[in-house]
């Protein structure tokens, strides 16, 4: 069975092939011990059978070298069969411990990097609550309810009201703004450029500030 070191202490790792790979042999091992057994049917001795006459002499009406060697391989093909049963069971152990231990690593790190998520986002000063079609802000990718960390130079640190937006807005007409937000726990970056369209405004887009 292929085998893949891991480490130096001894452990290795196991796959779905190599447990595939022991099932193929285990049937093989099934099919000749039948094909055995059919000839033994064929000859209607069985494995307990009587190979000789009432006399003791070798029954002449079967092939007794033919059954005795087809007894014997029977025998050692069904000891053949119970060891990989055993390697099949000890494999799936394995197998199924090794995708736990995979799933709860994953599980963890998850939860690190949420952790680390949170701890180093900053806190938004504003929410968008309205996006319109086809405005600049909903072309850039903009989304209701995404709350807002940096608007051009505006940020957490320096924001105070909504003029501040306004003020750079006015100030970046067609010219692109780097805005950052907070959508669904994850920092989402994009360019937004204000410009005149169809609609009101400069953005197409409503923002609140958030007291916090």
């Amino acid at each position: 069975m292929k085998m893949t070191e891991e480490n130096n202490d001894g452990n290795s790792t196991i796959t779905m092939e190599d447990v595939q790979s022991l099932i193929k042999k285990k049937d093989t091992i099934e099919e000749q011990i039948k094909a055995y057994y059919d000839v033994l049917e064929d000859q209607e001795v069985g494995m307990e059978g009587p190979l000789v006459d009432a006399e003791g002499f070798p029954r002449a009406d079967v092939n007794v070298y033919q059954i005795r060697t087809a007894r014997h391989t029977i025998s050692c093909l069904q000891n053949d069969h119970k060891a990989i049963m055993v390697e099949i069971e000890e494999a799936l152990h394995r197998l199924h411990a090794l995708e736990k231990a995979k799933r709860e690593q994953d599980q963890a790190e998850s939860q690190t990097e949420s952790m680390e998520q949170e701890v180093t986002l900053p806190s938004p000063f504003a929410r968008v609550d309205a996006v319109s079609q086809g405005s600049p802000a909903c072309q850039a990718g903009l989304r209701i309810s995404d709350e807002i960390i940096a608007f051009g130079s505006i940020n957490t640190g320096n924001f105070q009201n909504l003029q501040n937006i306004a003020s750079v807005v006015q100030h970046s007409e067609g010219r692109p703004l780097n805005v950052t937000v907070i959508r669904n726990g994850q920092k989402t970056q994009m360019g937004l450029t204000p410009q005149r369209w169809s609609g009101r405004g400069l953005l197409g887009c409503n923002i609140v500030p958030l007291h916090r």
